[in-house]
């Protein structure tokens, strides 16, 4: 999608983990809520809801723990999330590497 705050290969990591599709649409959703909440932070987008998704495992309870938690302290959900580190890109490519 042009102009859409989730890369290809980050809603396509939703979709392998939240293969319900009412389930993938919601996270999608909140996460295109979430990106627009956080572009303050001035941190790569796809990292901070990247973040989210990992953090969350499948798990939509967990997912919204993260949406919380980014809501809090951002900075907190990448710590969370993996992504918090100086290696955070190699890190964020390997999760969002097609499987």
């Amino acid at each position: 999608m042009a102009g859409d705050l989730i890369s290809a290969r980050l809603h396509e990591r939703v979709r392998r983990d939240f293969p319900d599709a009412d389930a993938a649409r919601g996270i999608v959703g909140a996460l295109r809520v979430l990106g627009v909440e956080l572009e303050d932070s001035r941190q790569s987008t796809e990292r901070l809801l990247a973040a989210a998704v990992v953090f969350a495992a499948g798990d939509v309870e967990r997912f919204r723990s993260a949406v919380r938690l980014a809501r809090t302290d951002w900075r907190d959900l990448l710590m969370a999330g993996g992504l918090g580190h100086e290696d955070w890109p190699r890190v964020l490519d390997e999760e969002l590497r097609p499987r």
